[in-house]
């Protein structure tokens, strides 16, 4: 089950649609959807965590902590908003668009997924698009 939880004004309008978009995107890797809950948030909430949990000193869109067991997901997805809308702007996109690439991301991760190295970040890269892609299919 996915679930959304929101410590910040932000609220998604259209939570089953997303949710029944991250469940076909776990089905598509191979993978179970457990419990994940999507939490979004400010920039100091996730600095906080950034720091306590990560032991680093910056600020960023999404933190992710992955509880998998097995072969099913489960885990926490940590959004701010605030980082995303900024970087819609910085990109040149559209918020919602910037917002539904890092919920995915969250996601890919989970699927086991890294983005460390150039070739890492390019294949994750690849795996969001392919996911927005499908969403707009869907709409």
């Amino acid at each position: 089950m996915i679930s959304f939880n929101y410590e910040t004004d932000f609220k998604l309008n259209n939570e089953e649609r997303i949710s029944n978009w991250l469940s076909q995107v776990i089905a598509s890797e191979n993978l179970k959807l457990g419990d994940i809950n999507y939490i979004f948030c400010n920039d100091e909430y996730l600095y906080k965590l950034n720091v306590e949990f990560l032991n680093h000193d910056t600020y960023t869109d999404i933190i992710s902590f992955d509880e998998r067991v097995g072969k099913t997901l489960h885990g926490d997805v940590f959004i701010s908003v605030e980082r995303v809308k900024d970087n819609a702007l910085e990109f040149k996109v559209d918020f919602k668009e910037e917002l539904r690439r890092v919920m995915v991301h969250g996601i890919l991760h989970f699927c086991g997924y890294k983005d460390k190295s150039e070739e890492e970040a390019s294949t994750m890269r690849n795996k969001e698009n392919h996911y927005l892609n499908s969403l707009v299919e869907i709409s």
